[in-house]
């Protein structure tokens, strides 16, 4: 009988010792970890007209084109991994389309501090500089090294690359551009958020890029740097920035090049807002385009005009994509100036008006005509048809100058449009 009883309160004395080390275990933090994975998937189909040299008498060129991406991601309290394989093309493509990953990465973090390392997208401050750029259908990736602290007011990211196009296994100094236009790149990037309604970024950037002149291998650098400031009391925003390029084109030209841009916006209503904003971009002087049919040449001392990058350039210089997406005659630029108005009205939670009219010039004079380029005037709708489903549309007309033909070496009449429509697929498969 003493035996039994002593069975029992050792199994009362077990079970009480159990039940305090689970209520002790259920008071410590356990870690999380998630897996999830989604997807966004969009077929746009376009019409345009005008503006480019054409290669036959069709006044217009229409297409449609798609892209889908994968999002896997993996994330705990101190690893985060993602990997986004992508599919994009034009529709009946004689290539059948690309196949190809967009983003590869793990982050390792700790106490503020991380380190990012793969392919990955990145974007900065107001995107004039460094951002990835979604309306295209390949945007813009970088194989780089991420790693810095954030905490606080404070954030600092230092950005490191290299790029070659084979394993060799000797030399493989030189590197033909491939994913991206630079051999090496290095970026420092800091910003500080002295109040809640006002932030400020500096950033440096130094770039390695590749010549091959008569047969020798050289690596020319150049440099972005400049400041930004985000000024959000309540309903207004104002946002400014100014960004200088110096170093050596890839043909050892010394640059001197500069932007400047403000913008601001007011939310009058909940339902409504207005926008407005300039920015100046410098150009190359004695910029000259000799007549159609015709050849010409200019002796460049320097280069004068700014290359904005690695920006989101479909979204500051206008939707039509004439500058900085496709290139000007000869490799040069003229620069760029863009005032533009815009108003962003949602008459129905669901529904999404805009509308954007651009006043465009360049920033030297063309020979024989003037700076002027036209007026171009942007509208478009968005539709939250359910959650994750979203139908969007636009037209663009630009009532063009002689500079802009001149400046294209196009012969279309100066009346140009786009009209586009898109379906944005968005759903989250899981999260687990």
């Amino acid at each position: 009988m003493r035996s039994c009883l002593r069975t029992i309160a050792c199994c009362l004395a077990l079970l009480v010792n159990v039940a305090v080390c689970l209520a002790q275990n259920d008071t410590i933090p356990k870690p999380k970890h998630h897996l999830s994975a989604s997807t966004t998937s969009w077929t746009r189909g376009e019409v345009r007209s005008g503006a480019l040299p054409k290669n036959g008498e069709e006044n217009y060129a229409a297409f449609l084109m798609g892209s889908t991406v994968l999002r896997l991601e993996y994330d705990s309290p101190w690893l985060d991994v993602r990997f986004s394989p992508k599919y994009f093309g034009v529709w009946g493509s004689s290539a059948n389309g690309n196949m190809g990953v967009e983003e590869a990465w793990f982050t390792l973090k700790k106490g503020g501090f991380f380190a990012r390392l793969g392919r990955q997208k990145l974007s900065y401050d107001d995107q004039r500089i460094i951002g990835d750029d979604d309306w295209a259908m390949a945007p813009k990736t970088h194989d780089v090294l991420k790693t810095g602290f954030e905490g606080g007011r404070h954030k600092v990211h230092l950005l490191l690359a290299f790029n070659q196009n084979n394993e060799n296994l000797d030399g493989g100094t030189y590197y033909v551009s491939g994913g991206q236009a630079y051999k090496t790149m290095q970026t420092l990037w800091y910003h500080y958020d002295p109040f809640p309604w006002l932030g400020a970024s500096l950033i440096g950037m130094n770039m390695g890029m590749q010549c091959l002149r008569q047969g020798e291998q050289k690596t020319n650098f150049q440099q972005i740097f400049g400041a930004y400031a985000d000024f959000h009391p309540r309903n207004f925003t104002l946002q400014a920035s100014y960004y200088r390029q110096t170093g050596k084109t890839e043909y050892s030209l010394p640059i001197h090049a500069w932007m400047t841009s403000a913008e601001s916006a007011w939310q009058i209503i909940p339902s409504l807002g207005v926008n407005a904003g300039y920015f100046y971009m410098s150009g190359d002087p004695l910029y000259f385009v000799p007549p159609e049919g015709a050849f010409g040449m200019t002796l460049k001392t320097e280069a004068s005009g700014f290359n904005p990058m690695f920006g989101s350039h479909h979204q500051f210089y206008g939707a039509m994509d004439f500058f900085y997406v496709t290139t000007f005659y000869g490799g040069n630029t003229p620069g760029l100036q863009d005032l533009h108005l815009g108003i962003k009205w949602n008459p129905h939670k669901k529904v999404t008006l805009e509308g954007k009219l651009h006043y465009l010039a360049t920033s030297v004079a063309i020979e024989d005509v003037g700076k002027t380029l036209g007026h171009e005037m942007e509208a478009s709708v968005a539709w939250q048809i359910a959650k994750d489903v979203n139908l969007q549309a636009g037209y663009t007309f630009m009532d063009g100058t002689d500079t802009m033909s001149r400046l294209k070496r196009s012969s279309d009449k100066n009346h140009l449009r786009w009209g586009w429509i898109m379906m944005l697929i968005t759903p989250e498969f899981f999260r687990l």
